[in-house]
């Protein structure tokens, strides 16, 4: 009974999920299923509308509408390697590689700037071109970024380091990434390479005050290089002004709009796309998503929202679940990082923001793109098989067909001995010097005050331990356990006494209480 007369209320139950879509969301390895199952349908949705979309363009200029598509499709083939390599690969070697991956993309975004190395395009400087097949490193540096952020900022937070070990070296280099970006020019990849930064720092638990100032100064630098260049600052004058220049500034967007407006609900049909007819530019590329609206309509643009916001919501479950905060800190960011330009590109063609140029993952056409965001899919996979459910489930024997059909090795548990000793060599001496002055200050205060202590003469010395407290003279050595005059056989005797004394006073004599029998000397304890 309670206080109040009442019966004590039962323990609360959660209940358990009735429905078979709760059900099967509470099993072990859902996570794993449902990253595997977004990117086979937002990867096979790409290649379906990348020929869709590029088949005109491709037999205008090469005589053959496959040009592009095969393009493409080796992409997809380099991704789906990438993607089961980084189910294989262990945690502690994706630590150990990062800050490596992160000097050679660094090394690469430098390269790619000199005239006779990097090829250039369109006015921009951006690819190693290696003949049948190009390569894009500012897409390499996202992976770099995220991979290399989350190792630093997990090893920081495991040392407890403050606000400046957080943003340092972290806010340097990636400021550095982002303006070799700029400089090729790419302000639309530096802009995912930013979100990338400020999810990082973000759920690293930056404070909230300098997390802002961080966030306004990206934004502010951001707008300030919109209107540095002409075709930058143009495209902001489009979108400010929709209606203003629909034959220049404002015609890739007015006509992305009129193929949104022309599919209705359920669109033309697969194929039946007249904006692809050299009406609308970067049909394949940029605007993939306006021929998705114009052919599948408007359950075909909803059916793409749906799985990014399955994909967030299946990343930020793993983020939440995951017990190593180095795979934590990784999947968040790299969730931001795709859903973030994913928003992008779906906000600049629906008119809601200006024209940036950013990809939509997985869909637009793209062979870098897409392989890399590939192999973040392959990361994101691998940190839902170390969740500590799945770990459990698989370790048990449930593997399911997929694992079986891959041969995937079982993942490792999670231990902070293990990840302490996978930290690169470029966060330890920071963090050793603190530890070391931290030492030495400790030891400097211990040894005054050992010395003050010994300067007073008659000064008594005082061992507190977990049973007992002894209290003795200067002369006197018997809490060691020796006797006054180094003989070992009185050692023991010597021992005894001192306890049995220490005993005795450190429990005192209770007072007897009115009607109850006073407590004997010889009792060990005494009645309350």
């Amino acid at each position: 009974m309670t206080a109040a007369g009442q019966p004590p209320r039962p323990p609360r139950r959660t209940a358990a999920p009735r429905t078979r879509i709760g059900l099967w969301f509470g099993r072990p390895l859902a996570s794993f299923h449902l990253i595997v199952t977004i990117a086979v349908l937002l990867t096979v949705l790409g290649l379906v509308m990348v020929l869709s979309a590029s088949s005109a363009e491709s037999f205008a200029a090469d005589e053959s509408g496959y040009a592009l598509f095969t393009q493409q499709l080796i992409g997809v083939a380099l991704g789906v390697v990438a993607f089961y390599v980084a189910l294989r690969l262990p945690v502690r070697y994706l630590r150990k590689l990062s800050f490596p991956l992160f000097l050679v993309s660094i090394t690469m975004l430098m390269l790619v700037l000199i005239p006779g190395i990097g090829a250039e395009r369109q006015g921009a400087r951006r690819w190693f071109d290696f003949g049948v097949v190009s390569f894009q490193p500012s897409e390499l540096a996202k992976v770099a970024l995220v991979l290399w952020g989350a190792h630093l900022l997990a090893s920081r937070r495991s040392e407890h380091g403050n606000i400046k070990s957080l943003l340092i070296p972290l806010l340097p280099a990636g400021l550095l990434m982002c303006l070799l970006v700029v400089l090729q020019p790419n302000l639309s990849t530096a802009i995912a390479l930013g979100i990338i930064l400020v999810a990082l720092l973000w759920f690293a638990g930056l404070n909230a005050r300098l997390f802002g100032a961080v966030l306004m100064t990206g934004m502010a630098l951001a707008t300030v290089l919109a209107f540095t260049a002409g075709y930058r600052s143009n495209r902001v004058k489009a979108w400010l002004n929709p209606g203003e220049d629909t034959q220049g500034l404002s015609y890739q967007s007015t006509q992305a709009k009129y193929s949104l407006a022309d599919g209705g609900m359920f669109g033309r049909g697969l194929g039946q796309s007249r904006a692809k007819w050299s009406y609308l530019p970067n049909a394949h590329n940029d605007f993939i998503f306006a021929i998705i609206g114009e052919e599948l309509g408007m359950i075909g643009c909803l059916a793409v929202i749906g799985l990014f916001g399955l994909f967030v919501y299946t990343g930020l479950r793993i983020a939440m679940r995951s017990v190593d905060p180095f795979l934590r800190l990784l999947t968040a960011g790299a969730t931001c990082w795709v859903f973030g330009q994913a928003m992008i590109n779906i906000g600049y063609v629906v008119g809601l923001l200006p024209v940036t140029g950013l990809q939509l993952p997985l869909v637009s056409y793209g062979g870098t793109s897409t392989a890399i965001t590939l192999l973040m899919f392959g990361i994101i996979a691998s940190a839902a098989r170390h969740e500590p459910e799945a770990i459990a489930a698989l370790h048990a024997g449930q593997e399911g067909r997929i694992a079986r059909a891959l041969k995937l090795p079982l993942p490792a548990v999670f231990s902070p001995k293990r990840a302490a000793m996978a930290r690169s060599k470029s966060t330890r001496p920071t963090l050793a010097a603190q530890d070391r002055k931290r030492l030495e200050s400790r030891k400097g205060q211990g040894k005054d005050a050992r010395t003050a202590r010994a300067a007073e003469p008659g000064r008594a010395r005082t061992r507190v331990s977990s049973s007992r407290t002894e209290t003795m003279s200067p002369r006197s050595t018997a809490y060691r356990g020796e006797s006054p005059r180094g003989n070992p056989r009185r050692s023991e005797s010597v021992r005894r006494e001192s306890a049995a004394g220490s005993r005795s006073a450190y429990r005192p004599r209770p007072e007897p209480q009115p009607g109850r029998p006073p407590v004997r000397s010889g009792e060990r304890g005494y009645r309350r």
